[in-house]
């Protein structure tokens, strides 16, 4: 069954992929397939091969499955059968095809764009490989290794290098997918097959783009901005705009931030700020994901250097940033950081920072919690909401869980937090209980969760109990998603929704009437089991009450869309939700919402921009 969504999955993409290139051609943009090379190209991209592309190739010759070299996970192989005659013995040539060179030819044109692709390109030149010889069969194929590495973190004295050898031991991983593009009757098929011991139902055929990432170098081709989405800039927060002192700012009033509609500089420049400030004295940090050139981590090394007692727990065990994460901790050492790699036996999934300042009153704590990571480039791609806040339970709790998390300290009573893995699910039954115990016909109960997955069975029960009880449950749920409703006696109350839009939801918000004394949580966690039980995760309340309404005006404006949501069916498939009028894209919404506030701050002063270029 998996088997078949898959092949399902990965024929709707090449559909979609083609059908993309086919719009794409109204726009004098081409992906010229081989067939479709006039003889002059056919030159020109003969010529490229032979001078930029040949010098880097380095084709392996297969005698059994014994002599395959460690192919990479993802990488793009060309494949060929080469004999000294059509009749003598035929050996197999593995090329793999180099990750450094462009994977899209630009072909010269007087009018429009032309594009080759690279593996093309080497599949109808290989006889070059091969002078004199002939090629009777070839293809491409893209292996996937399974990518799921253990690590034994609380048997392990060494963290870092039991990651560093788990890292290693991925690429060496069992092949559990392959994905050619080569002839229907293709031979290759069996012998790929063979190689790896895979079934007939592992083996995928691609009919557009074996690796579709490459389409984002089409994408930052200059000359096709009027194609791309309007560039929608993220606004300096209202509380936050034209202010000279950030501390006092986030002393006035809790400062919440909507990214990316909220830029997340003032995120970046809160560290950098404490950084440099002789009066801070320490910074405490968790880093789950971080970008290639963090400017976090690097105002995090200036603290150190500064002085500053500067603490960072860098999770180790973060899928597939590892390595990253890695060199970070590293750099992080040098600079004369305390580095913690984790927790043994769980991964720390939580966003927290604590700056602790000296001031005229004594010394201050600052937080910020937030339900995304601290990476400056996902900020402006992924919807996610932040706190910075003075509030001294919060701040408190806090300070708290990095004891938790830097040492052996008991847990002991919260003022605010609730933390995963051990108090977190029980919390939430008892928010959704209690929502059934102060469900009235005159003052309904109200459950809104919005979340990246719903599949924690405790969970999913106890939503089930409260829509039976009555409670009217709304979830905005934008990947997996085990609940079913809208089913008779059983989920007749609740209703789930799904965004995708151009930015990858990823805020969690939880809201409870609670009898109509609200509230509202933020957290970094979903309701998977994962989150609840293996993971270190914060839940973190919302009490001001301008940013209760804000964040109630954001919830009811994600279930209002009727331009890029789904509704899910009681069968757990999903219908795109009948548009409307007037049309709703809650995106769009959140975006000229910022402009619009920024915009009428007083005294905001207007930027003029010189045309320098009398063509602008």
């Amino acid at each position: 069954m998996t088997h078949q969504r898959i092949r399902r999955l990965l024929t709707e993409q090449s559909e979609g992929i083609n059908q993309t290139f086919r719009q794409l051609e109204n726009h004098q943009l081409h992906i010229l397939p081989p067939e479709h090379w006039t003889n002059p190209q056919k030159k020109y991209l003969k010529n490229y091969f032979l001078t930029e592309v040949l010098p880097i190739l380095t084709p392996i010759t297969i005698s059994s499955a014994q002599d395959i070299p460690l192919l990479p996970g993802q990488q793009i192989n060309i494949i060929l059968t080469v004999s000294e005659t059509p009749e003598t013995e035929q050996a197999t040539v593995i090329v793999p095809v180099p990750r450094e060179t462009s994977r899209f030819i630009t072909i010269p044109s007087e009018e429009g764009l032309l594009l080759a692709r690279l593996e093309d390109t080497i599949l109808q030149n290989a006889e070059i490989l091969y002078s004199g010889k002939t090629i009777s069969d070839r293809g491409a194929f893209r292996i996937v290794r399974d990518a799921d590495v253990a690590v034994a973190d609380d048997e392990s004295d060494d963290l870092l290098s039991a990651i560093e050898k788990a890292i290693i031991d991925r690429r060496l991983r069992q092949v559990v997918q392959i994905t050619i593009m080569a002839h229907p009757r293709s031979p290759l098929r069996n012998l790929l097959k063979d190689w790896f011991n895979l079934q007939d139902y592992e083996i995928y055929d691609c009919q557009s783009l074996l690796d579709p990432a490459a389409l984002m170098s089409i994408g930052l081709r200059g000359g096709f901005e009027h194609l791309h989405d309007p560039h929608w800039i993220p606004q300096v927060p209202l509380d936050l705009l034209d202010s000279d002192d950030i501390w006092q700012s986030v002393r006035n009033q809790d400062i919440l931030l909507f990214h990316p509609y909220d830029s997340f500089d003032p995120v970046v420049q809160l560290v950098q700020q404490a950084a440099q400030d002789p009066n801070v004295l320490a910074i405490k940090q968790t880093l789950y994901r971080t970008s290639g050139n963090s400017p976090i981590v690097q105002a995090l090394e200036l603290a150190a250097m500064n002085g500053k007692q500067v603490t960072v727990l860098v999770e180790l065990k973060a899928r597939f940033d590892e390595a990253r994460n890695i060199i970070w901790a590293r750099r992080l050492e040098n600079a004369g950081c305390l580095v913690i790699y984790g927790v043994a036996g769980l991964k720390t999934h939580s966003k927290a920072l604590l700056i602790i300042r000296r001031e005229a009153n004594g010394i201050q704590r600052y937080a910020h919690l937030a339900t995304g990571n601290y990476n400056d480039k996902t900020a402006k791609l992924y919807t996610d909401l932040g706190l910075i806040t003075f509030d001294r339970d919060l701040t408190a709790d806090v300070s708290a869980f990095f004891n938790i998390l830097t040492g052996y300290s008991e847990i002991i009573g919260w003022n605010s937090l609730t933390i995963a893995p051990t108090d977190m699910r029980r919390r939430f039954l008892e928010l959704i209980d209690r929502e059934i115990q102060t469900h009235a016909e005159d003052n309904p109960g109200l459950i809104i969760a919005k979340c990246n997955s719903l599949q924690d069975p405790e969970i999913i029960k106890a939503l089930y109990r409260a829509s039976c009880a009555g409670v009217r449950i709304q979830l905005n749920v934008r990947g997996i998603c085990c609940l079913r409703p809208g089913i008779k006696k059983l989920s007749e109350n609740i209703a789930v929704t799904s965004i995708i839009d151009r930015y990858l939801e990823h805020a969690r918000i939880y809201y409870f009437r609670n009898g109509g004394h609200e509230e509202y949580y933020l957290s970094s966690a979903d309701w998977m089991t994962r989150n609840l039980d293996k993971r270190m995760e914060l839940l973190f309340p919302i009490r001001k009450d301008h940013l209760k309404k804000r964040i109630s005006r954001i919830l009811s404006i994600y279930f209002q869309d009727n331009t890029k949501a789904f509704t899910m069916m009681p069968d757990g498939t999903f219908l795109k939700k009948g548009s409307h009028n007037p049309p709703c894209r809650a995106q769009e919404l959140f975006y000229t919402n910022a402009v619009e506030t920024a915009r009428k701050m007083p005294g905001k002063t207007e930027s003029f921009r010189p045309i320098k270029n009398p063509d602008a």
